[in-house]
């Protein structure tokens, strides 16, 4: 299931099946019957549409999000937020089978990857009422960097895509809310509310099966998030934090402010 999600390119069918599947293992675990885990071998990236057209990060163009085309530039870099955030779940489900997990691990991940779908489409369809869409727009070329640096390290992917990139999302979103009820955009600030909302979950699942994978293994969860952040994270954390949202997610202070400065 999660290596058919990765496979498909166009993000309305991608996010379609991965919706299908999460209803699937849900229905499946409601029931009683488990869906055995099983394993497979996802691709080393997963399939993109033709557009958008992938730049690096400094050759994405900069927008104001004071004007309509600004606010358009600012939805659109979120729907290709949330169309990784599919990708990135899903395969922390395909490629990690061969760490012995507790089914709730599953449950968590594929209910993540399930909201991250409701979230592009979300997003989607407030691009689409403002007369654009995804793919109209260039876009981030290093979104899947994180998940290539930590293909063979089930705690460097929990500790920097939900502990550190998913956390970020925590601290902008509401200033992103702020520009689009200024701009009277309803849709879109519903959109983002409802993100802002799931979001602190799943950061939250991903401190906690990194406690878990801690103490499996006897090590100290703090100075070990450290130093796999500063192993896989080709950056320093910035602030502002959004510290009450952070510590609901299960994220005390003293794990990333000591990341604001180099090592």
């Amino acid at each position: 299931m999660a290596v058919e999600v990765l496979n498909t390119a166009d993000g309305r069918a991608k996010t379609a099946i991965s919706r299908a599947h999460a209803a699937r293992w849900a229905q499946a675990r409601a029931d009683g019957k488990d869906i055995a885990v099983g394993q497979a071998t996802p691709p080393d990236m997963p399939a993109r549409p033709d557009k958008p057209e992938l730049l690096s990060p400094r050759d994405v163009p900069r927008r104001k999000p004071g004007t309509p085309e600004g606010r358009i530039a600012l939805l659109h870099a979120v729907a290709h937020i949330e169309l990784n955030a599919v990708d990135l779940h899903w395969d922390l489900i395909a490629r990690f089978t061969h760490v012995p997990m507790p089914p709730g691990f599953y449950d968590d991940w594929v209910k993540a990857a399930d909201e991250e779908s409701k979230h592009f489409n979300l997003v989607s369809d407030s691009l689409e009422a403002m007369g654009s869409h995804y793919g109209a727009l260039s876009a981030h070329a290093g979104m899947w960097r994180a998940a290539t640096d930590t293909r063979d390290d089930i705690m460097g992917r929990l500790a920097v895509v939900p502990m550190v990139l998913e956390a970020r999302g925590l601290d902008v979103t509401p200033g992103m809310i702020e520009v689009f009820r200024k701009a009277k955009a309803d849709d879109a600030v519903a959109a983002l509310q409802t993100i802002y909302g799931e979001e602190v979950a799943h950061v939250a699942y991903g401190s906690k099966w990194f406690h878990f994978l801690c103490g499996r293994d006897g090590l100290d969860p703090k100075p070990t998030f450290h130093g796999l952040v500063r192993r896989y994270f080709h950056a320093t954390l910035k602030p502002p934090f959004n510290e009450e949202k952070r510590a609901e997610a299960g994220i005390p202070p003293d794990f990333y402010w000591p990341l604001t400065e180099s090592s």
